[in-house]
């Protein structure tokens, strides 16, 4: 049986990230969305609200499940006895970052396999920093983003668009 981790903070979650598990899902036969607790940024959403969300955004993807964590990804990776992790890639510079963490994870875990996937042309785009940018300037995100961060945002900065 097939299990791939998508780690990341999904502070908040976008269409980019929804588009890349929706795929997963097709790929792999469960799919763990694991939510870091994002000790090294200023996360705008709580661990419980992004959690919150992800599960919404995902709740018609029978094989997905979401978790959060902190620590070491590798061990998040050990523990599950994950297949592979995925990692979206939008630009190069993604991937020369992505690329290093991969190689480092491997030297503490031979077993360590990294998936990369590219998003839908549509969401190429997007990244949480600029959604969230748009949405505190009273931006209208909603095609960038599950309806449920919609809500999330017009709780936060007020009635949005």
């Amino acid at each position: 049986m097939s299990k791939v981790l998508y780690p990341g903070t999904f502070d908040p979650i976008t269409n980019g990230h929804l588009d890349l598990v929706e795929r997963a899902a097709r790929m792999f036969d469960e799919v763990v969305v694991a939510i870091a607790a994002g000790h090294h940024k200023q996360p705008l959403f709580d661990l419980a609200e992004r959690k919150r969300m992800v599960e919404e955004s995902c709740a018609h993807l029978p094989n997905v499940s979401v978790i959060s964590f902190s620590g070491l990804l590798v061990t998040l990776f050990q523990e599950h006895k994950a297949t592979a992790v995925l990692r979206g890639l939008r630009a190069m510079s993604d991937f020369e970052y992505e690329f290093q963490l991969a190689n480092m994870n491997r030297q503490l875990d031979d077993k360590f396999e990294a998936v990369f996937l590219t998003p839908s042309e549509d969401y190429s785009f997007i990244s949480s920093t600029l959604i969230r940018e748009i949405a505190r300037l009273s931006g209208d995100v909603r095609k960038f983003v599950p309806e449920v961060v919609q809500l999330g945002f017009e709780a936060k900065f007020g009635a949005g668009k």
